[in-house]
């Protein structure tokens, strides 16, 4: 016979409510010093059968794809992120909306969204978006410039990267 006492009972409730309000959320949300909702994924995003979800082009998300795609993303964000359109750059990204949000906060929002590269302007840290390259293999990309065409800045790239790696990539290249 198992006896449960009144504060056991009461620590119980406690902790099936907390686990309750807790589920579905992907993460940990708070609100920083600046009054902006921030959140902590627990992983890289998930579609809800737990396949990658692509990431959002800063320079073209809409508002609804920002909010239903970032865990605890609030409009405030949704318009600090429009305001500093376009991005040239994931440093540019980082030092804008770093004014709003910590560096772990800004890191969590890159693991959605991405700055369009292009093959022969983008530097190297916008290029580490790519999947798969170290910082040697960043560098030959760059010494290949000037690219004559999109398909030979490809042809470059499917010599360091696996070819599922190759069709993020190009997902991650600016309009011509």
């Amino acid at each position: 016979m198992i006896t449960i006492t009144r504060s056991g009972a009461l620590l119980f409730t406690v902790m099936f409510a907390l686990s309750v309000a807790g589920c579905g959320n992907t993460g940990n949300t708070s609100v920083s010093n600046t009054g902006v909702s921030t959140a902590t994924p627990a992983s890289s995003p998930q579609t809800t059968q737990g396949t990658p979800r692509a990431k959002l082009n800063l320079n073209t998300a809409t508002a609804n794809d920002l909010l239903s795609t970032i865990p605890g993303f609030g409009n405030r964000m949704v318009h600090e992120f429009e305001e500093y359109r376009p991005y040239k750059s994931i440093q540019q990204f980082r030092r804008e909306i770093g004014k709003y949000v910590t560096p772990e906060q800004v890191a969590d929002y890159e693991k959605y969204v991405y700055v369009p590269i292009n093959e022969n302007d983008s530097d190297a840290v916008t290029l580490q978006q790519i999947p798969g390259l170290d910082a040697s293999e960043i560098q030959t990309l760059i010494a290949g410039r000037p690219y004559a065409s999109r398909d030979a800045f490809l042809a470059k790239l499917a010599e360091l990267v696996s070819p599922a790696d190759l069709v993020i990539a190009k997902t991650y290249l600016s309009t011509p």
